[in-house]
């Protein structure tokens, strides 16, 4: 009997009737998952059907039903190819070169052709990493060709791990000539400035200061406070005044808007800007004129905002403190969760063997505005919870690293009143900015964030029961998205054991914040309107909106530049907020190489923690001090089978009918750490729980 044909539906003619023909966007995940971004939607892509296409390229694809009811893509053609060069590993196949990319989204070998002399040209060898432009590109006949534009290191010279990161996110190591040459020709001229601009305040008799972790190199915000005679303060933020040095559509800028953020790895960071601006000309640095956009705020005795001004100024900084001195100098009594973006920035790394820093001799001056902005901070937290804001304290870890690179231990970043009282001062000043911008209808990239979907809400509650930390009365509330409700379960589990497991459980139900060229407000922070102001060194939506209150402060609103920024203002918004998602986990990723390369070391070593997730496979568990996260694979449970059990979120025996679930106590071995691909292995221990 013959093999029977796959039936297709024919036309009238008796012709099979060609399927839908769409164009989009290629997108490769690393685990060679790919899909097409279409007009018509968003279309998982057939096994086998990429064919000679690379991630971001722009393509035309079929629509086809294979084995079920969803249509995949199979690619037809390459429209547009969206890579050029890559960065790949050089290796000998006598007479050619292969150059292996490090982008594991570039699913292709390429080959350096014998008469190519590029690999002479440049000295490389074997195992070397190299960066190649592509001369011909694969397609179902024959292979890619490149030639070798230059040579960035041996294997031993570089961190393969994090040299693939960032090849594989797509990161830009370098800077343009164009905008390298307009950095370096910049220069610092505050009389000037202060003439130039009849709105710029000269503030540098002000006293000011910087707070920032130790291992600080660019310091973009200062803060200064005062009691006023009535009651209330005084409060002013000051952040350095890029815009000045970059106008719109300059070889900065341009670079700026494609990179949209400084990304931080465990071992470098990429800046958005070049080092002349960033460590230089833009940072407050003590005893040092530099400008300024100013935001000076006047707070009654309850630090309920009364009024606000913003205006571009110079100001010269008296001091620059560390968060472990100004925490030594508070007398930190361990107060100081505070709120912050759902992506969370600023915290300080403190290293868990707790050597705790000593209080240098401080001016009186400089310890009393630090005390008002204490006192301001702890008035704000109370204020914000008033109206609702939902206060997430986590825990982030940094794998310390020797001079090569290497893992020498893990500090915890925590939240104390030192990074409290200057949050809360940025929060303020965020507000106040967008208030300003919202109420004059000045286009401009506002940070908005949805209240969470309920069906994600009421997945937490079996595990929230089971931790005693719900009120089974506000249970309904809970699941609406009401913050007080959220507030009230964060409380109960405050100080408990359980209080880890409780913020990422909520904080996974969180829809993500996003830039947007409208205001929607701000769930978690309880904010009408908010925005990012304080960070454009390292933030371009930062810059935009410095940009936005300049026009409005000098009455440009209406400006040929301010109508070309509102064109283009929502592609702006949906590329800061992806490139934003793609630097959160490419600084993820990295971490957790390191970790995996320190906890090699530890084999066969016993540890506590707590199950932190629950798949079909097995249990994530994230370790007591190290907050190191590996996977206790279902298979080290028992020889008996486990059943998945999604509401409760458990592995259950059937025979032993024994739950393995999150927020559990677990002690595990360490059995495997793989530097390479950052996974770490348990398997249970008969140690300490």
């Amino acid at each position: 009997m013959g093999k029977r044909r796959a039936y297709r539906p024919r036309n009238q003619r008796g012709t099979r009737k060609p399927s839908p023909v769409v164009q989009g966007t290629l997108r490769v995940s690393g685990k060679g998952r790919a899909t097409v971004e279409t007009a018509e939607g968003v279309f998982a892509v057939a096994r086998g059907g990429l064919r000679e296409a690379m991630n971001g390229d722009e393509v035309r694809v079929s629509l086809v039903r294979r084995g079920g009811p969803e249509l995949v893509a199979v690619v037809r053609d390459v429209v547009v190819r969206a890579t050029a060069d890559f960065v790949g590993t050089y290796d000998v196949a006598d007479p050619l070169g292969v150059v292996r990319p490090l982008d594991a989204r570039l699913r292709h070998d390429f080959f350096v052709l014998p008469e190519d002399t590029s690999a002479a040209r440049c000295g490389v060898r074997a195992g070397d990493v190299v960066r190649v432009h592509i001369l011909e590109y694969p397609d179902r006949r024959s292979a890619g060709v490149v030639t070798i534009d230059a040579r960035l290191g041996s294997t031993e010279e570089l961190d393969l791990g994090v040299e693939s990161v960032i090849a594989s996110y797509g990161f830009a190591t370098a800077f343009s000539p164009a905008a390298l040459a307009e950095a370096e020709g910049l220069t610092l001229d505050v009389d000037r400035a202060l003439a130039a601009d009849p709105l710029r305040r000269d503030l540098r008799d002000e006293l000011t200061l910087t707070v920032d972790p130790t291992d600080a190199r660019d310091f973009d915000d200062a803060v200064s406070a005062r009691l006023l005679d009535g009651g209330g303060y005084e409060l002013g933020v000051h952040i350095a005044d890029v815009s000045h040095y970059v106008p719109w559509d300059s070889p900065i800028d341009l670079e700026a808007r494609g990179r949209t953020t400084s990304v931080y790895l465990v071992d470098r960071v990429l800046p958005m800007l070049p080092e002349r601006l960033c460590n230089d000309l833009c940072s407050l640095r003590p005893g040092e004129d530099r400008l300024t956009m100013s935001v000076r705020m006047e707070l009654n005795a309850r630090a309920d905002v009364v009024s606000a001004e913003a205006f571009p100024a110079v100001i010269r900084s008296h001091a620059r403190l560390d968060y472990d001195t100004v925490d030594a100098l508070l007398d930190v009594t361990g107060d100081g969760g505070v709120a912050h973006d759902v992506t969370g920035d600023g915290g300080v790394a403190r290293d868990v063997t707790g050597d705790g820093g000593v209080a240098h001799a401080c001016p009186p001056d400089v310890a009393e505005t630090l005390r008002i902005l204490d006192e301001i901070g702890r008035l704000r937290r109370e204020r914000r919870r008033e109206r609702g804001a939902v206060d997430f304290d986590t825990r982030e870890t940094k794998v310390t690293l020797d001079a090569d690179g290497r893992p020498t231990g893990v500090s915890v970043r925590e939240r104390t009143r030192a990074t409290g009282l200057i949050e809360e001062a940025m929060l303020l000043a965020n507000e106040a900015v967008a208030r300003m911008l919202a109420q004059a209808e000045v286009p401009a990239p506002f940070r908005t964030h949805e209240r969470p979907a309920p069906d994600d809400l009421k997945g937490t509650l079996p595990v929230l029961r089971e931790l005693g930390v719900v009120d089974p009365g506000e249970e309904a509330a809970l699941v609406a998205g009401s913050p007080f409700a959220l507030q009230d379960v964060l409380r109960a589990a405050a100080g408990t054991s359980a209080a880890p497991l409780v913020t990422a459980l909520l904080l996974r139900a969180q829809k993500r914040a996003v830039y947007l060229p409208h205001n929607d407000g701000h769930y978690a922070l309880g904010a009408d309107a908010y925005c990012h102001f304080t960070s454009p060194i390292r933030r371009y939506p930062d810059l935009v909106v410095h940009r936005a209150l300049q026009a409005l402060l000098h009455g440009h609103v209406e400006s040929r530049e301010q109508h070309a920024v509102a064109r283009q203002l929502p592609q702006i918004c949906r590329s800061c907020s992806d490139i934003e998602r793609a630097a959160d986990a490419a600084a993820r990723a990295t971490q957790k190489l390191k970790m995996a390369e320190l906890f090699a070391d530890h084999i066969g070593e016993d540890f506590s923690g707590v199950v932190m997730g629950c798949e079909r496979f097995g249990l994530f568990v994230e370790l007591d001090d190290t907050c190191a996260e590996g996977l206790l694979p279902v298979r080290a449970l028992g020889d008996e089978y486990f059943v998945y059990d999604d509401a409760r979120m458990a592995l259950v025996g059937e025979e032993s009918g024994r739950m393995w679930r999150v927020g559990q106590r677990v002690a595990v071995r360490v059995v495997r750490a793989d530097a390479a691909t950052g996974q770490i292995d348990f398997a249970l221990s008969g140690g300490r729980r």
